[in-house]
């Protein structure tokens, strides 16, 4: 009999920290590209949006953004022809010493992965190696995650470079590719950001179809980019 009772005590002690453990996954969101990205306050409507959907202690947010650089800096293995060299990825390597202290003795139930960048490869005529480059960058986050299920979120760059093609000859390529690139696998999705480079800037001055957001743009381009986030991972979770 004290064994039957010694049997049952230890299968609900498993029980017990089984659903504990459960309980304590963290979702992940890695917020990285350049200036679009690095003036986007996460406070303002991302982290709210996540925190209350997914309650505030299972959400880990780390973002790391740096203007006019280009995917290269990312990408590990970026080559724009057989001439050119891979550039070592400073940034992405930066980025994943933020993630490791960030997650750090913690259980990740997802990861999501938010991308506002592209600009400068539209402007530097780099679009040839772009898509390579995205689908790269995925695929690293998917090893250094050692999970398939990385969701990647792109968001599309806006419509400032229409007509500027003698300073920004591939913006269209660029917005093409990463349409196609969102289109290509189920855990990758694109947020329009057409819309959110009008009215007052957060320093206050007048934009019209602006490089930037305006300081309301940067608002909504965080609520965005948090839904699309949440509801690829509701989607993972119906599948499984």
């Amino acid at each position: 009999m004290k064994i039957k009772y010694l049997f049952l005590f230890t299968v609900l002690i498993l029980i017990f920290f089984a659903c504990n453990n459960a309980s304590e996954e963290k979702h992940l969101f890695i917020l990285s590209g350049q200036s679009n990205m690095a003036l986007l306050e996460p406070k303002e409507s991302f982290i709210p949006y996540v925190e209350k959907t997914l309650g505030k202690k299972k959400v880990i947010v780390v973002k790391q953004a740096w203007g006019a650089r280009p995917i290269m800096r990312w990408y590990k293995k970026w080559k724009l022809s057989e001439f050119t060299s891979p550039t070592g990825a400073d940034l992405y390597d930066s980025l994943v010493s933020k993630i490791d202290l960030a997650i750090y003795n913690e259980t990740l139930a997802s990861v999501s992965f938010f991308w506002m960048q592209g600009e400068r490869d539209a402007r530097l005529s780099y679009s040839a190696a772009y898509e390579e480059s995205l689908m790269g960058l995925h695929n690293q986050l998917k090893e250094k995650f050692d999970r398939e299920d990385v969701n990647f979120i792109i968001g599309r760059i806006n419509d400032f470079g229409f007509g500027k093609e003698d300073r920004y000859p591939e913006w269209l390529l660029v917005r093409e590719i990463q349409e196609n690139f969102a289109m290509s696998n189920p855990n990758v999705e694109w947020i329009n950001t057409d819309d959110l480079n009008d009215g007052y800037s957060r320093n206050g001055k007048v934009i019209e179809n602006d490089l930037h957001m305006s300081a309301k743009g940067y608002k909504i381009l965080g609520e965005r980019f948090a839904k699309k986030g949440v509801e690829l991972i509701k989607n993972q979770v119906k599948q499984k």
